[in-house]
């Protein structure tokens, strides 16, 4: 009888991201459904201690690096403050990472995270794991970082996109052997968790609104979505709008909610651990993100039969609505009002009960049990 292999995950960070949902999941998919693999996950500087309850109800070892909580003392906020705390990460996390894969002898680490570290070790060091390169959210190219993957990625034993577009575009770029690279879908949807979120009694202090939702930074956009809101309260005046999430830009949007005069009409609402209710009772979605991979609050919000408008960026929102096949997609602000207009119109109801339907269908693809399916099919070929 074959013994049962361990697969670690690697995924130190410094602020709440979506990412680490998928990681949780990710592992909580192997430990409910595999007989063949545990799954741990190797907790760095301490950020995922708020998780240990949690994945320790659900099977999933959560293995301390250092002795200290390090996340403590490093900065999060700010483009340099950040880049310096991943530094101190990486040293800090060197020779203890190495060692704890010396000594535990993983078969797999799945890396999503701060992956410079695992990529220059396994490149340095022949350990026996294997390890699988998860890329999280849209692969900026610059030459520096595909220089680093091609001379890394020969001795990496897979690597895993969210979409197919980035798989076409690592194989275009010739980053990997194209047999190294697959598709496997983010686990994103909990359907025990999001039924339940949703029953949660929702306290509606903002009228009837519109709702963005995501970390506070330029890759979201937001000074888009409130520089149309402006434009759209004079042609709807009983309408708000919510943004949920924390971020580097906060001060910036704040600034310009003032500038428009609109303090009384939107309302930054920090980060919110349960969106579902938010969904559940918008008048319509709208994302507005320079690009996105494959953008959880769009799949989340389609799952919840929620209106969904969606800038057409690269790569998720692109094949997630094929292309504006489906749902509202637009390129530009002024398309981008138009649509919030037609979305909230009732003489466009029937389209939109269709287009959330085709929707909903689509989440199917990101359960945390579809995503087991296809990693185990990687691990085990």
């Amino acid at each position: 009888m074959n013994s049962i292999k361990k697969v670690y995950y690697w995924s130190p960070f410094l602020s709440k991201i979506a990412t680490i949902d998928a990681v949780i999941n990710s592992a909580l998919g192997l430990s409910r459904y595999s007989k063949l693999f545990n799954s741990t996950i190797i907790n760095s500087i301490g950020e995922f201690d708020e998780a240990k309850k949690i994945c320790e109800k659900n099977r999933i070892i959560v293995k301390n690096l250092i002795d200290f909580d390090l996340i403590k003392f490093l900065p999060s906020n700010g483009y340099i403050f950040s880049r310096l705390s991943f530094l101190v990460i990486f040293f800090v996390s060197f020779f203890k990472l190495k060692n704890l894969l010396k000594k535990d002898k993983p078969e797999f680490l799945i890396v999503h995270l701060i992956t410079s570290l695992p990529l220059i070790l396994n490149y340095i060091y022949n350990f026996e794991t294997k390890i699988i390169f998860r890329i999280s959210g849209y692969p900026r190219l610059n030459i520096l970082r595909k220089f680093f993957w091609k001379i890394t990625f020969k001795k990496v034993f897979r690597i895993t996109c969210p979409t197919q577009k980035t798989k076409e575009l690592l194989v275009k770029e010739k980053i990997a052997d194209e047999k190294k690279i697959f598709v496997l879908k983010d686990p994103i949807i909990s359907v025990k968790k999001i039924n339940f979120n949703k029953k949660i009694k929702f306290d509606n202090n903002y009228g009837k609104f519109i709702l963005g939702a995501g970390r506070l930074t330029k890759q979201k956009n937001f000074s888009l979505l409130i520089e149309t809101f402006s434009e759209l309260s004079k042609k709807i005046k009983n309408l708000n709008l919510v943004i949920a999430g924390d971020g580097e830009e906060k001060s910036k949007l704040q600034r310009l909610i003032l500038q428009y005069k609109l303090e009384k009409k939107i309302f930054l609402v920090g980060y919110q651990e349960n969106l579902f209710n938010f969904f559940k009772n918008c008048e319509c979605f709208v994302l507005t993100s320079l690009w996105e991979d494959p953008g959880f609050v769009v799949i989340e919000s389609a799952f919840c039969r929620t209106n969904i408008i969606s800038s057409n960026c690269p790569n998720g929102p692109k094949e997630f609505f094929d292309d504006g096949k489906y749902g509202n997609t637009y390129n530009n602000k002024a398309e981008l009002l138009n649509l919030i207009l037609k979305v909230l119109s009732v003489n466009t109801k029937e389209e939109n009960n269709y287009n959330k339907k085709i929707l909903q269908m689509k989440t199917r693809g990101y359960t945390i049990f579809n995503h087991f399916v296809n990693l185990n099919n990687l691990l085990i070929s």
